[in-house]
């Protein structure tokens, strides 16, 4: 299977999303309306690569339930997908991370009000090559040096004088994309700047391929595509103060896999959701399948009870009862839904 492709923003932190929480609610079942069969209506989503596959995978599940419903997704990076958003192009934008504040101000200025809801999570997975046999893992520190654009690294060695004395070749997301966004604020920081001289893809599949073409390559990207090309890639464990830590489902979910564990949202316009019977059945579809379809992709599902406040969320928003997260001036890039 093939799974699809400078703004200061803060970290959502997975504690405050209540990750390592019990699940001690029950999320609500979708329940189709008895008319659904004659709702009609065309959905553009757009954006990240990370939460494309989550959202494609919805898309075509939701197709058997309401076949007169015509939903499309691109992928575009999650800057790509709020660049349309903002402006009203599309109903839903994909994120792997907060909407960033000078997102928020354009959407303030083209008087786009919309939504945030969480739908899973996902930990970046830093990856080389299965044939490489000398990483056995990585520091935050080193992966900042490695990164950095005055961080002087070339050779593998230069890390690790134990490791060999080859070029190392680096794989990234392109400055688009929300993991791109996220990675350098948790490794580098908002102070340290990015090197340049890496091949970068707003496609994971193109970092996956690369990735598994050189011995001496290093990437990352999602969790998801790590889990779907396993057998060619190895992922390094990140030791970040308490021994490295191999991201896995368990370590994501409960936070040990840090700083790398991130939530992934979906933003939705607000006007289209009061008005438009098709898109209030798509989020609500989504909203209610996304933890079974977030494992199906290698994705982390939210516990019950975040998926419940998100569900609830909705139904206010709906109404018109819960105002929009852009009236509050941005989404939950500070704090989170709690448990």
């Amino acid at each position: 299977m093939v799974i699809g492709s400078a703004a200061v923003f803060a970290v959502a932190p997975l504690s405050g999303l209540g990750i390592a929480t019990a699940q001690d609610a029950t999320p609500i079942p979708y329940t189709p309306p008895d008319n659904i069969g004659e709702v009609s209506g065309e959905i553009e989503a757009d954006g990240s690569s990370t939460v494309g596959p989550l959202t494609e995978a919805v898309i075509e599940e939701f197709a058997a339930v309401a076949p007169r419903i015509a939903v499309t997704n691109g992928v575009s990076g999650s800057g790509g997908g709020f660049n349309r958003f903002v402006t009203g192009d599309i109903a839903i934008s994909n994120a792997s991370r907060a909407i960033a504040e000078d997102e928020v101000a354009l959407a303030a200025e083209n008087g786009i009000g919309y939504y945030e809801f969480s739908v899973a999570y996902d930990g970046i997975t830093v990856v080389v090559n299965a044939e490489n046999d000398f990483v056995d893992s990585m520091t935050v520190e080193q992966l900042q040096q490695l990164w950095s654009a005055d961080g002087g690294i070339v050779n593998w060695s230069d890390i690790n004088p134990e490791w060999p004395e080859e070029p190392i070749e680096l794989y990234g997301p392109g400055a688009d994309s929300g993991t791109f966004d996220y990675f350098n604020e948790v490794i580098l920081g908002e102070d340290v700047a990015v090197r340049t001289d890496y091949i970068p893809s707003e496609d994971d599949n193109v970092l996956v391929q690369g990735v598994i073409g050189s011995v001496n390559a290093l990437g990352y990207f999602g969790f998801a595509y790590y889990v779907e090309n396993q057998d060619s890639l190895r992922a390094v464990p990140i030791e970040s103060g308490s021994g490295p830590v191999e991201p896995a489902i368990e370590t994501i979910a409960d936070g040990s896999y840090s700083p790398l564990s991130r939530p992934l949202f979906i933003y939705v316009n607000a006007e289209m959701l009061q008005s438009d019977p098709a898109l209030q059945e798509f989020v609500r579809y989504y909203l209610s399948t996304s933890d079974e379809l977030a494992s199906d992709v290698g994705y982390i599902p939210l516990p019950g009870n975040v998926e419940l406040e998100q569900q609830t969320k909705l139904e206010g928003a709906i109404s018109g009862e819960t105002a929009p997260d852009s009236e509050a001036g941005g989404g939950t890039p500070e704090a989170s839904p709690a448990a």
